[in-house]
């Protein structure tokens, strides 16, 4: 443990002998060891304790109740430094067309990072940059989505916003998981909208299985972007700020229409609480979860499962694999490809060596 505690207006930093922490703390400027006490010690200012914290960030600091009402005080005070970046990076992702859900997820990943450090982002290496992600491993124990998304916001960071592309040339990303979607039966999908007896509810999660919708994308369905006659849903400004067309099935169709006829939606198909505002992404997440409850269905799902499944179930009824990526919305195949290995319509053919004991 290292122990950083204010004594006779120096800042003290106690631990016992470990060549690393000494080389860290003689990172720091001002540093002094007091021989007959054997400690390390500095000038009393907030920036040295930043300093200190920085450097040993990850490890167990124990800070005296002092010092930590100094720490929390200014904790949340971005940095004049970390203003500039954030704005840079802000105007850097506006003008390179970046959706407004990858620029907040950006943002927040390069806040924390040069939060973490309290240090200006062009002082540190590589090394320190691998040590905050092994941080994010090991003591925050971030998925692997998380922890692939934030060095994806560093490495832009540094590339685009800091005109220093090889700084991190080796920085790995994980690997990816090799993880089969969740698909529903089409029982459980039937039982699943029968238990919903919101029309609005109803209407939105028949939307999203008929369709093979995202739920960021059913939320943002405008009232326009029905094609009635032809039969299609026009999905705008999709991931990867792609548009696409997909189906609009019959049964889907009837129920927008008695929908409709009730709610009478102005702009949005689905407003929210307020007109002028889309239903959230959040409710539409917590209508399926009630559903799923009261249908009684005991699987891990989440409202994403209706897409996988809208898939699956068309990939079973002998849809070429090419149609179902174009109303996915998929950029390469390999993706839609992964639907071939949760289609049980030829694993169904195959008999198991068990059966054919005699038992």
């Amino acid at each position: 443990m290292i122990s950083v505690e204010k004594i006779d207006g120096q800042i003290v930093v106690k631990f016992p002998y470990n060549t690393d922490y000494i080389e860290k703390i003689k990172s720091i400027d001002k540093y002094r060891w007091h021989i007959q006490k054997k400690y390390w010690y500095f000038p009393d200012d907030d920036c040295i304790v930043e300093k200190i914290l920085s450097v040993f960030a990850g490890e167990n600091i124990q800070l005296d109740s002092t010092l930590q009402i100094s720490v929390n005080h200014n904790a949340d005070k971005p940095k004049p430094n970390q203003i500039k970046i954030m704005d840079a990076t802000k105007k850097e992702l506006k003008l390179r067309g970046y959706s407004q859900k990858t620029t907040k997820a950006y943002l927040h990943h390069i806040k924390r990072y040069a939060h973490y450090f309290t240090m200006d982002p062009k002082d540190l290496d590589e090394e320190d940059t691998r040590n905050y992600v092994l941080y994010l491993i090991d003591k925050e124990k971030v998925s692997r989505s998380y922890h692939d998304q934030a060095v994806s916001a560093i490495k832009f960071l540094y590339g685009r916003v800091l005109n220093m592309p090889r700084m991190l040339d080796s920085l790995p990303r994980p690997r990816k998981e090799k993880k089969l979607p969740v698909v529903l039966s089409r029982e459980d999908v039937t039982r699943i909208l029968e238990s919903v007896g919101n029309i609005k509810h109803k209407a939105i999660l028949m939307l999203i299985y008929s369709a093979g919708l995202r739920v960021s994308e059913v939320v943002k369905l405008k009232v326009g972007d029905i094609d009635t006659e032809r039969k299609l849903i026009h999905i705008r400004g999709a991931k990867g700020m792609k548009d696409r067309y997909t189906i609009l099935s019959d049964v889907a169709f009837a129920i927008l229409e008695s929908y409709s006829e009730i709610y009478k939606p102005g702009m949005w198909l689905f407003p929210g609480a307020r007109p002028d505002k889309h239903i959230s992404t959040r409710t539409v997440q917590a209508i399926f979860e009630n559903a799923v409850k009261s249908a009684n269905i005991k699987k891990d799902v989440s409202v994403h499962c209706l897409r996988h499944s809208f898939a699956t179930h068309l990939l079973e009824s002998g849809v070429d694999l090419r149609y179902i990526q174009e109303l996915l919305g998929h950029k390469s195949s390999k993706t839609t490809e992964i639907y071939t290995h949760v289609s049980n319509k030829n694993l169904r053919k195959i008999k198991s060596p068990l059966d054919d004991l005699k038992l």
